[in-house]
């Protein structure tokens, strides 16, 4: 559900803003309105100094994570001078990483070329003898060769497949002409680079003690942040507020929980020389939204703050979306055994991967535990058929049965979401606007009523597709959809609108059911990938001929090889399931149903001035 939120209009003095900012980030109760903000360059910098700040505290927090840390480094006196240090550390870092990078790519370019000294090659030089250096291929080394001019020698350093390293000896410059790339030796030799290489990567150690120290004291750094960060919530404030009297009087608008809003009238009747205004918020509002919902709800809220939050004083459809979402992710997975391997990485994110993970590692175990319940229901462990091992139990025939059951899937997600709009419409609007869905509604409920229900031996008694309640109810739909869909119009031109509703409203109901075939075809698509992946292990490692007679050894090697195959085969599989199951469910979630419930977006969330810690 939305939090319910209560609008304040408060006029105060320019120069009681800063003051009254700050009792504000101690109540941390409020939001202040600052929609339309345009950063100026100063505001800018402080932007990207925060970003930095962010950056660092995440890679501090990596590091502190691992091997190279020192956990008994001592922190720094400040968090800007900590700061400061890992600033300097990583221009250093990235400074020793490029030059190693460089001095490895020459070092393998230089290589053949062999043990070298560039001062002996300079003394050589004052004496009269010329050293130049060339690549060529080898038949046009060979031909050199052969053709050498008297007073040139031509001197074969080293030797790849494709190409040959020489050197031509002159004698005062004499002029020289070969087909081959000339090429300019460094300083030092490949042997020397690497030395450098080892010398800056030893460097580059040594750092990880001043890390370590900054990492000490990243809790300073994200203190630092936090004031900046409490810095721009100012700027933005003071930037957008409305001034008046010639700039001596600034008008807030702010916006506070309905639960909190005590507390919030309490601080604003003891500030001095205030004055301000309060009510209920209105759809009409911009307000910023606060979802609250219970805890299995509120899993899936990172579900659905992917695509947008829902318009202050409409409806929430997290709590109606979460069991749909789950259920479709297990149906897409449609395999047990793949379900329980992402029910154990949810159990590993949830102890070991801290508490910014700990919703996704909730909604994963949530979600993989459907994919067990379903995949066993669906007959299927790793691709195995579990009735083999289970005669006894009755499970269902996915490919045989559950193509109409995904449409009658999609049927009642729809249905819920068109009765869902039609309750938000005449809460909103008044009953009689909502005629028009209304009558759609009841068609496409009778409908599955006296006609789907009995393609799956389900029938309600007295009403099926000849029966009179069933002809009444469909004239009903048909009178409050082509007649009175708009109450206050002439029902000629509502007739003509509804006629026009009509076809759009029957291609896309017809398009949106087709979009739940997906929920089959991925399931069926993955189950089937198993079962192959199967297959070739048995057939590629020769167990499926079975193991009689074949020495100990062989066996061994048969079952390594199947295994290896299986574990690359089901990994690939699981993989592509997993994002398919994460994402289709969520396409179905945010396009067929968030459309047929008549959902709207928000503005933004509810982000009140508070004390930031990072």
């Amino acid at each position: 559900m939305i939090s319910k939120m209560i609008r304040y209009d408060i006029v105060l003095y320019a120069g009681e803003q800063q003051h009254f900012v700050n009792e504000l980030r101690e109540l941390g109760l409020v939001d202040i309105t600052t929609t339309g903000w345009e950063p100026s360059e100063s505001d800018r910098a402080l932007l990207l100094e925060i970003e930095a700040y962010n950056k660092a505290v995440e890679y501090l927090n990596a590091f502190a994570a691992s091997e190279s840390f020192n956990a008994k480094a001592l922190a720094y006196e400040s968090g800007s001078v900590a700061y400061e240090c890992y600033e300097d550390a990583r221009s250093e870092r990235q400074r020793i990483t490029q030059e190693v990078t460089r001095l490895e790519k020459l070092a393998e370019e230089i290589a053949p070329w062999g043990k070298f000294s560039a001062d002996d090659i300079a003394r050589l030089s004052e004496r009269g003898l010329s050293l130049r250096f060339f690549v060529a291929q080898p038949a046009v080394f060979e031909r050199a060769v052969a053709e050498q001019p008297e007073g040139v020698t031509l001197a074969e350093v080293g030797r790849t497949q494709s190409y040959v390293y020489f050197a031509v000896i002159t004698q005062d410059n004499t002029p020289v002409v070969l087909d081959g790339q000339e090429v300019r030796l460094p300083q030092m030799d490949s042997e020397a680079m690497r030395k450098e290489i080892a010398r800056l990567q030893a460097e580059d150690k040594a750092l990880d003690e001043v890390f370590s120290r900054v990492a000490a004291s990243r809790d300073l750094i994200a203190a630092e942040c936090g004031a900046l960060k409490e810095q721009l919530q100012g700027l933005k404030v003071g930037a957008t507020a409305q001034r008046e009297a010639d700039g001596r009087l600034l008008i807030l608008e702010g916006w506070a929980e309905a639960d909190t809003a005590e507390r919030v009238d309490a601080m604003l009747k003891e500030y001095p020389n205030l004055v301000y205004d309060r009510r209920d918020a209105t759809i009409d509002d911009e307000a910023p939204v606060k979802l609250k919902n219970n805890k299995f709800a509120r899993l899936f809220e990172l579900i659905g703050s992917m695509y947008a939050l829902p318009k202050y004083g409409t409806f929430d459809l997290t709590a109606i979306f979460g069991p749909f979402y789950m259920l479709f992710f297990a149906i897409c997975l449609c395999d047990a055994g793949y379900g329980l391997v992402l029910l154990m990485v949810g159990l590993a994110l949830l102890f070991k991967g801290g508490e910014s993970m700990r919703q996704a590692a909730w909604l994963s175990i949530v979600c993989a535990s459907a994919a067990v319940a379903f995949g066993f229901y669906a007959n299927s462990f790793f691709g195995l058929a579990i009735s083999d091992y289970a005669p006894v139990i009755k499970f269902i025939d996915f490919q045989q049965d559950f193509f109409s059951i995904s449409l009658a899937i999609g049927v009642f997600q729809i249905l819920v979401g068109m009765a869902i709009n039609i309750w938000m419409k005449a809460k909103l609007f008044g009953f009689t606007s909502t005629f028009g869905l209304l009558g759609w509604f009841i068609i496409l409920l009778s409908g599955v009523l006296a006609v789907g229900l009995p393609m799956f031996d389900l029938a309600i008694p007295g009403f099926d597709a000849s029966s009179p309640a069933f002809y009444g109810a469909m004239g009903v739909g048909a009178v409050l959809m082509l007649l009175l869909n708009n109450v206050k119009r002439n029902p000629l031109i509502n007739l003509g609108a509804g006629l026009w509703d009509a076809y759009n409203n029957i291609t896309g109901l017809l398009s949106d059911v087709l979009s739940y075939i997906r929920l089959f075809a991925i399931g069926l698509s993955g189950g089937v990938l198993a079962q192959v992946f199967n297959s070739l292990a048995m057939g590629l490692s020769g167990l499926s001929e079975g193991v009689a007679g074949s020495a100990w050894y062989v066996v061994a090697v048969q079952i390594v090889a199947a295994s290896i195959i299986l574990l690359i085969g089901h990994g690939i599989n699981l993989f592509m399931s997993a994002i398919s199951s994460f994402v289709h469910p969520m396409r179905l979630t945010f396009v067929e149903f968030y459309k047929n419930a008549g959902f709207e977006m928000g503005q933004r969330a509810f982000d009140p001035v508070r004390k930031m810690n990072k």
